[in-house]
């Protein structure tokens, strides 16, 4: 079957455009190209042509150019046996295209693959060599010598900076350049790079990946070495940017590139042997850590847990050079493991290479033998001489090395991207305006291997990496083993997944500690260090009433005002509820005190009752002094409702039992100095006052006085009474139960009322203290509203500025204090002449007269 036969003619119409035909005619004019063209290192004819790009060589001899003359072509050296392999790997894909039945049938695909030496200068050289063609065509005479692109599409660079600048030139003709190992996430542009796509992941998701990874490991405080190129700084600054927000700290970050001075590795020797963080993120390609690595281990930087970027983490020729296992333990992102069929045996047979370039053919042979073929051999050289037939089984070297077979199959995948692109531009019918570029943006398949190929808008595929772990075996060398999987397709929290158990750290031991400051305990909180990072802190206790019960807190939490911190400062804790209770020496002190002031007014009842007959007792008006003892039992009783706990009944009654009840006994008191002095004119000639204050004016009197404190009491209680109240702010660690006066007008009317009548009652008193009479009860009474007064005076200052239950306290021993006054000032002498000295309870005694003295 023919071409034209299998694929429609819409499709063989547009391949045609694609094609480059080269036609030749002798009367023609003739197309040459300016200046010496480069010459590809592998080629081969073919229906459709694909272009090639790879350093199989890493430098070149020096050379003097000037403007007097053309600069001649670059003289490569120092064979780089992996780009070679990559080579391999595209020409293995050719071969298994054309040979195929069911992808491109009836046409051959064609290569030219370039060696670009590791020049930026030549990779640009070489792209337009490609996109135009560098043989002289004849064209017919009218024809322009401008042609469409020599090449549907081209496989490589290997590096970042080169394809950088490859993707740039060859935007504009939008010829698909497809890299296997450029990880630029700056290649993700667009606008900037249109025709770039690549199989292997950005850079972009690997930076994040790796920061994700320190943080895993909760390393904060890393140091960072990077390649000083479009590689290093790129992925680096995404690195930082995403370990920033994850809350990691560089200590450092520096830029080494292979051509750097001595002095600068000097520089990044001493920054790292001064530095506190014993984590090192090496985002260096393969090349820069080769430079370093030699100088690492003569400086016997060993200790150190190394972070390795794919360029460098699964590469057995850095592994070989690491001679004093500096890098031992290391961590790091791979491409997923891979395997092609046949690709490996096709790398190792010499006939495809021997076939293609012989020129090619004999360095590569010489250098995998250490031999020189015969014919190149001079009589001077000591090499043994090469047969073409060496055993390549016993060959130490990297290029029968199949560790690099997942960047073979990126190789390997970015030739099928074209082929099926191409396939399916010659399959349409009417719908073949897209040119190959779009194509290849919009291609899905499956290679044998099950890999799915895909690019999303970005001509990216999808983002997984293995997580390797360099572990020493007994023999010296080194494995790498897959530890764990991050897979950017998956939600967030399932994106890294790591075997911890099979990790193998520096110097084999524990997992390092790589922090600035150590974390904050619960309890703490963390304090920036000033013009550190923010992972530099100090761990501050929290202040009293405030908790942090999580790890490096930022802040201090306020407990609820119920609540207060524990010593450790890392819990909330319920507060002591603090009130005067029965329970404790003072609130049982203070009831003992109570109780047995109401004793000793119930046994002065009880003697009064039994003297009742008396002169002592019936002077002065008995049914007031029984009346006053019974104020002074309730004055007694009063003060045990302060102690307790406050509720709503007791904080009412309270006050309203202390206010009615030092009324109704200072109303007695009052009642009996009016007798004094009323019962002292009564005695004088035509005076008629008696009649005006007998008992029943002195019982009126009373009940008024005392009913008068009655309403007072009941207006505070309906308009704003009393209540338990809850301080927080007495006493900042515990609850300070008290009771609230509601209307502090009502409670300071109360105390103003009781003292009114004090003073009345102190003035009386004090006018009739020189009555003639041998038992003048004013003087007594005069002296306990002394007593009372002085009391309820300093009450005032000691009670507002006593804390919580003290200044329960305080009003209870006032309370005591004035009752104990007036019972001890009034009774108490009576109490002794009835008992001590009866002879002098008589009416005689009593009415006595005598020249009074002052008081």
């Amino acid at each position: 079957m023919t071409p034209t036969q299998k694929w429609p003619e819409q499709g063989w119409a547009f391949l045609q455009l694609l094609l480059v035909a080269s036609v030749s005619h002798a009367e023609e004019p003739v197309c040459r190209q300016r200046g010496d063209p480069e010459n590809p290192l592998l080629s081969k004819n073919g229906d459709i042509i694909l272009g090639g790009m790879f350093s199989f060589h890493t430098s070149w001899k020096d050379r003097r150019d000037s403007y007097m003359n053309q600069p001649l072509p670059l003289q490569c050296t120092s064979l780089n046996f992996r780009d070679l392999q990559f080579a391999q790997a595209m020409l293995f894909a050719i071969e298994e295209i054309n040979n195929s039945t069911d992808l491109l049938p009836g046409l051959s695909v064609g290569y030219k693959i370039y060696d670009t030496c590791g020049s930026v200068a030549r990779s640009v050289g070489v792209t337009l060599a490609l996109a135009n063609g560098n043989e002289n065509v004849s064209v017919p005479s009218k024809t322009s010598c401008t042609k469409p692109a020599y090449v549907q599409a081209i496989i490589g660079e290997t590096s970042s900076s080169p394809t950088i600048a490859v993707a740039t030139v060859i935007g504009p003709f939008f010829v698909p350049v497809i890299s296997h190992f450029a990880t630029c996430a700056c290649l993700s542009d667009k606008t900037k790079y249109p025709s770039f796509l690549r199989t292997i992941p950005s850079d972009y998701y690997q930076s994040r990946a790796l920061a994700h990874l320190v943080k895993y490991f909760r390393w904060t405080w890393v140091g960072a070495i990077r390649s000083n190129n479009d590689y290093g700084n790129n992925g680096m600054a995404t690195f930082t940017e995403t370990a920033q927000q994850l809350g990691v700290c560089l200590e450092y970050s520096v830029s080494f590139f292979r051509t750097d001075p001595y002095a600068k590795i000097q520089r990044i020797l001493d920054i790292i042997k001064a530095s506190t963080s014993r984590v090192i993120v090496a985002f260096l390609s393969r090349a820069d850590l080769n430079v370093l690595l030699p100088e690492f281990s003569y400086h016997n930087l060993s200790g150190y847990q190394w972070i390795g970027s794919e360029s460098w983490i699964f590469d057995s020729q850095t592994a070989e050079m690491d001679i004093h296992h500096i890098l031992n333990g290391s961590i790091g992102l791979s491409i997923p493991k891979a395997h092609i069929t046949g690709l490996r045996e096709f790398i190792l047979d010499e006939k495809p290479l021997k076939s293609s370039n012989n020129e090619l053919f004999t360095e590569v042979w010489e250098t995998l033998f250490s031999c020189k073929f015969k014919e190149l051999k001079s009589s001077a050289d000591i090499q043994r001489e090469c047969t073409g037939h060496e055993d390549m089984t016993g060959v130490q070297n990297s290029f029968i090395d199949m560790s690099l077979m997942p960047l073979f199959n990126n190789v390997y995948k970015g030739v099928y991207a074209v082929a099926h692109a191409l396939h399916n531009i010659l399959s349409c019918n009417k719908t073949c305006n897209k040119t190959v570029l779009q194509h290849i943006q919009k291609i899905h398949f499956t290679t044998k291997e099950g890999d799915e190929v895909h690019f999303n808008e970005n001509g990216d595929p999808a983002a997984k990496y293995d997580i390797i772990n360099w572990q020493p075996r007994e023999n010296g060398t080194v494995e790498f083993v897959t530890v764990g999987l991050y897979d950017v397709s998956l939600t967030t929290e399932k994106q890294l997944k790591l075997q911890n158990k099979s990790l193998i750290w520096a110097r084999n031991s524990k997992q390092p500690v790589s922090v600035c400051s150590e974390k904050c305990r619960p309890g703490t909180r963390k304090v920036l260090q000033k013009g550190r990072p923010v992972c530099c802190y100090d761990c501050i206790r929290c202040a009293e009433g405030e908790i942090s019960n999580i790890t490096d807190s930022v802040t201090c939490v306020r407990c609820l005002p119920e609540f207060w911190s524990n010593e450790r400062r890392d819990a909330c804790i319920k507060k002591e509820a603090v009130f005067l209770s029965y329970e404790e020496i003072m609130g049982a002190l203070l009831t003992a005190v109570a109780l047995f002031g109401a004793c000793m007014a119930i046994g002065v009842i009880l003697i009064f009752f039994k003297y009742r007959k008396t002169p002592i007792v019936r002077a002065n008006n008995s049914e007031l002094s029984f009346l006053l003892l019974f104020s002074l039992i309730l004055c007694f009783l009063c003060s045990l409702t302060f102690i307790g706990q406050p509720s709503d009944w007791s904080c009412m009654f309270r006050h309203v039992a202390f206010g009615i009840t030092f009324v109704l006994c200072i109303s007695c008191l009052l009642g009996k100095t009016i007798v004094v002095l009323m019962a002292f004119r009564a005695t004088r000639p035509g005076s008629n006052v008696k009649k005006w204050f007998g008992q029943t004016q002195q019982r009126l009197c009373v009940t008024a006085f005392t009913l008068i404190q009655v309403i007072i009491c009941i207006i505070w209680l309906t308009t704003s009474p009393p209540f338990p109240f809850k301080n927080f702010k007495e006493i900042k660690d515990k609850i300070t139960l008290e009771c609230a006066l509601g209307s502090v007008v009502g409670f300071w009317a109360v105390l103003g009322y009781i003292g009114l009548l004090a003073i009345l009652c102190f003035i009386f008193a004090f006018l009739a203290r020189k009555l003639p009479d041998n038992f003048n009860e004013a003087k007594f009474i005069t002296f306990s509203m002394l007593i009372f007064s002085v009391v309820w005076i300093t009450f005032i200052p000691a009670y507002i500025s006593s804390p919580g239950k003290f200044s329960v306290a305080v009003e209870i021993f006032a309370i005591l204090a004035s009752s104990f006054g007036l019972l001890i000032c009034i009774f108490i002498p009576k109490c002794y002449i009835i008992l001590l000295k009866p002879e002098n309870n008589t009416k005689r005694n009593m009415m006595g007269k005598k020249v009074p003295n002052s008081l």
